[in-house]
C-alpha cells in the first residue's frame, strides 16, 4: 500500500484557502505578494540603474552604427545596430519588470549618464568604438553579476530576467573582443 501525501499535507505549500485569502488581502500590490523576499526599494533602484545603463548603451551603439567609417566598417556597423536593438529590448524588459514590482521606470534624460553604470564615449576611430563598446559590455556584465548575486532566491523572476540579459551581454563582449583581435 502506497502512502500518498499531497504537498499541503507535508507543510510544503499553503492550503488553498490560505493562498486565496492572501491573494485577496493586498490585491492592489499586483504581482508582488507577501512572500516577495527582496527589498523592493533596493531592487527598483538597481533596475532603474540597469535601465539607464541599457539606454546609454543603445545611444552609444546607434551613434557608432552611423559613424563607423573605413574599409572594414560595414559589417561592424551592422553589428553595432544589432547590439543597439538588443540593448533596447533589454531596456524594455527591465522597464516592464519595474512596473510589475510597483515602481516607475526612469526614462528621464536628466541624469541618465549619472544613473548609468556604463559611460557614453563616442570614440574617434572604428577601433576606439569597438573598444568603448567592449568596455561598456564588461561593465554591464559585472553589474548584472552583482545584481544576480544580490537577488539570490529572494526575487527569482528578476534574477532570471537579468541572467538572460547577462548571457546576451557576454555574447556582445565576445563578439567585440573578436572584432578587436581581427583589427
Amino acid at each position: 500500500m502506497t502512502n500518498k501525501t499531497s504537498p499541503t499535507d507535508t507543510g510544503f505549500l499553503s492550503d488553498v484557502q490560505t493562498l486565496r485569502a492572501r491573494a485577496r488581502k493586498h490585491i492592489e500590490e499586483g504581482a508582488v505578494t507577501g512572500n516577495y523576499g527582496a527589498d523592493r526599494d533596493t531592487v527598483l533602484k538597481l533596475l532603474n540603474e540597469a535601465l539607464a545603463t541599457e539606454l546609454v548603451c543603445v545611444l552609444r551603439y546607434r551613434r557608432h552604427h552611423f559613424m563607423a567609417k573605413g574599409i572594414h566598417a560595414e559589417p561592424i556597423a551592422a553589428e553595432f545596430k544589432i547590439h543597439a536593438d538588443e540593448e533596447q529590448a533589454h531596456a524594455d524588459q527591465i522597464a516592464a519588470r519595474i512596473v510589475q514590482l510597483g515602481g516607475e521606470p526612469d526614462f528621464s534624460p536628466d541624469g541618465l549618464a549619472a544613473r548609468s553604470h556604463s559611460e557614453y564615449v563616442e570614440g574617434d576611430s572604428l577601433k576606439d568604438m569597438i573598444r568603448e563598446n567592449l568596455v561598456a559590455e564588461r561593465v554591464a556584465i559585472e553589474s548584472y553579476l552583482e545584481m544576480i548575486q544580490y537577488l539570490g532566491d529572494r526575487d527569482p523572476t528578476t534574477r532570471r530576467m537579468l541572467e538572460g540579459i547577462l548571457a546576451v551581454e557576454e555574447e556582445h563582449a565576445d563578439e567585440l573582443a573578436d572584432m578587436l583581435s581581427s583589427e
